[in-house]
């Protein structure tokens, strides 16, 4: 099914995906087209059901937040909270994403085949996010739980104030942020990279990849750890 957002509102066009039962099977998923998007803001926000839908342009704020089950695929770039609060299915930015990409995130595979600006992954908790360039600066700030593989390089301050998730980065790394340092990369690190890259769709050599993650300083208050608040 086709939607032209020219002619038609993004109320009622979001309106009829919700309409899409969410206990569908995964097998019998029903596939729409979104065309003339011209950078709208929540684009297939809050989908709650299986459904493959492909919108064929820019997306402004908010596009596939909340998403559950469907699969999204935006051919063009996605403005700020791209995939905020995801919580399962997946999310593919054929171009660059703007801020707070994954934002909140709970689950789900968000793939940005570009570049991803700053603060990518900010409080991830569940989320996996592979970005095909690199990230900004604050990307995974306060990342609680979930993955994200940069295969460029990282901006300033990667990880700050990280949590459990699991961070890894093929290029450079300009700085790290607080309480995040740099991890060995063991074999099941190295398998765990590779799968994220298959389910991406991208090729890099996994070998070229590094870990970060949090050093556990900063999960309880201590004074002798003041500084690194600040």
């Amino acid at each position: 099914m086709k939607f032209d957002l020219a002619t038609q509102s993004l109320r009622e066009v979001n309106a009829h995906l919700h309409g899409v039962n969410q206990h569908r099977s995964a097998n019998d998923t029903p596939n729409f087209e979104i065309v003339n998007p011209n950078g709208a803001h929540c684009i297939a926000a809050g989908l709650n059901g299986h459904m493959a839908v492909l919108i064929r342009g820019h997306v402004g704020y908010y596009c596939a937040g909340m998403n559950q089950f469907a699969n999204i695929q935006i051919d063009g770039r996605a403005g700020p909270a791209v995939a905020e609060n995801m919580m399962s299915g997946t999310v593919d930015v054929g171009s660059n994403a703007s801020q707070y990409a994954g934002a909140s995130g709970h689950g789900g595979l968000l793939v940005i085949r570009g570049d991803a600006s700053s603060r990518c992954g900010i409080s991830m908790k569940g989320i996996d996010i592979v970005v095909g360039g690199s990230t900004g600066a604050f990307s995974a700030f306060m990342a609680q739980k979930g993955r994200l593989v940069v295969c460029g390089d990282a901006g300033p301050d990667l990880g700050d104030s990280i949590y459990e998730a699991q961070l890894f980065v093929r290029g450079d790394v300009d700085s790290l942020g607080s309480d995040c340092i740099e991890k060995e990369m063991r074999p099941e690190h190295l398998a765990s990279v590779e799968a994220l890259l298959a389910d991406a769709g991208l090729r890099c050599r996994t070998r070229d990849f590094r870990r970060y993650g949090s050093a556990r300083q900063l999960y309880n208050f201590n004074i002798d750890n003041a500084d690194a608040c600040i």
